[in-house]
């Protein structure tokens, strides 16, 4: 399925504007005594952190994807998904930055949306299509489960590495996913519904919601 072409040159420039941002990225130890991006490798790095690399790739490519899918049918009714697709392109091109700083294959070796290389996450595209086609309700609560996935997924990575450069994306990543989920939350309880947590445990998404202090990313 094709996005709207609007969204599409809009994720294009993002897309470059992302990668632009990060190839600025500093040494990995703030004494500097770490090594450069001119001379980090994938054998710098653990399977587990190269793994996690790879994944997030792909799952960061999945929730735009999922959004651009449900613009295309709740679109009339709102702009959630539309918008935070264009954040999602950004948040898998700062992993791409990631995969070449480091000499990482990158998974993605097709772009085209509901495409990947992980079948679990192109089983996981498959069901939540399914499942946020089936209403404009259904499609923004997968919209929030996906946020919540990806902040227990990216918890779980920042706790398997100790590279600076990566704990400072994913942490980018995070904060995203933060304001994300604010964002269906929003749409969600304007029809009238409550949500409620679907992944992390209810009390952190009862934090995450009523926390004033993120910056919309």
């Amino acid at each position: 399925m094709n996005a709207k072409p609007f969204i599409t040159a809009t994720l294009i420039g993002s897309m470059l504007l992302a990668s632009t941002a990060f190839a600025a990225g500093g040494p990995r130890n703030g004494d500097g005594g770490g090594r450069s991006a001119d001379t980090a490798s994938s054998g710098d790095l653990t399977t587990i952190e190269v793994s996690d690399l790879q994944f997030m790739r792909e799952e960061e490519k999945l929730a735009r994807d999922v959004y651009l899918t449900m613009d295309q049918y709740w679109g009339d009714r709102t702009q959630v998904f539309a918008q935070i697709a264009l954040s999602e392109e950004s948040h898998t091109s700062t992993v791409d930055y990631l995969l070449n700083k480091f000499g990482v294959e990158d998974p993605v070796v097709n772009d085209t949306i509901g495409v990947f290389t992980n079948e679990e996450l192109q089983a996981l595209f498959d069901e939540l299509v399914a499942k946020g086609k089936n209403s404009f309700v259904d499609g923004l609560f997968v919209g929030g489960l996906i946020e919540e996935k990806d902040m227990r997924d990216i918890l779980g990575a920042i706790n398997q590495t100790d590279e600076r450069a990566i704990i400072l994306a994913y942490s980018n990543l995070l904060d995203g996913s933060k304001s994300h989920l604010k964002a269906f939350v929003k749409v969600i309880e304007a029809q009238g519904l409550t949500y409620e947590a679907q992944v992390l445990d209810p009390e952190e998404v009862e934090l995450i919601l009523h926390d004033e202090s993120q910056i919309e990313d």
